[in-house]
């Protein structure tokens, strides 16, 4: 069962920057892990400026940057929204990204990273593009023992490597049903009991005038 460690907890700025940093981008190993959140904490400096400079009297007009930071971030009321449903949150842009920050802390990312990336396999047109593409995600994500492996049944491991055999946009359907269900039942409800989320949808009382 993954742990989570209290030094790593993003904060509310860090999912801003992990917006502005990019949301697709690829994790390679711990190093990658610390390079990405060096990026993270280095823009939340920055976004720190930003606010303080906003926030102190007679502060310039918002930048593009704050112009940015807000399109992106939910209300309280939409962040509530989330709670619905696990679909409700990966539909949402911000709450996809919220939602990757968290199972990084937990070092279960590659469980969503799959997810994803057998929504993009869906997408493909060209087949040998497809080909290529399945052989990808199986050997990255379902082999034993590979770099990202997720935790799937014997069972639908080996109905998986069959499908290969014969590839179409179904053949990872089985498997990412699986992973969906553990997110879902494991990491989606203890996101929703995390700091990181009751911190957006409490940011009104926070940002209330005394």
């Amino acid at each position: 069962m993954p742990f989570s460690r209290d030094l790593s907890k993003p904060q509310p700025l860090e999912f801003h920057a992990e917006m502005l940093l990019g949301l697709q981008r690829p994790h390679n190993g711990s190093l990658q892990r610390r390079h990405t959140m060096k990026e993270a904490k280095d823009m939340k400096n920055r976004l720190g400026i930003f606010r303080r400079r906003n926030e102190s009297p007679g502060a310039n007009p918002p930048g593009k940057l704050d112009k940015v930071l807000k399109s992106l971030k939910p209300t309280p009321e939409e962040a509530l929204k989330w709670g619905d449903s696990l679909e409700k949150l990966l539909l949402h842009k911000y709450g996809l990204a919220a939602f990757r920050a968290f199972l990084r802390t937990e070092f279960s990312e590659e469980n969503l990273e799959f997810w994803l990336a057998c929504e993009e396999f869906k997408k493909i047109k060209s087949q040998s593009k497809m080909v290529s593409k399945a052989k990808k995600i199986f050997a990255e994500y379902i082999a034993i023992q590979s770099c990202k492996e997720v935790n799937l049944d014997s069972y639908t491991r080996e109905h998986t490597k069959e499908n290969l055999q014969s590839i179409t946009r179904s053949c990872f359907d089985l498997a990412q049903k699986r992973i969906y269900g553990l997110m879902e039942k494991d990491s989606y409800p203890r996101f929703l009991r995390s700091d990181l989320y009751l911190d957006i949808i409490n940011q009104k009382k926070a940002s209330s005038p005394l």
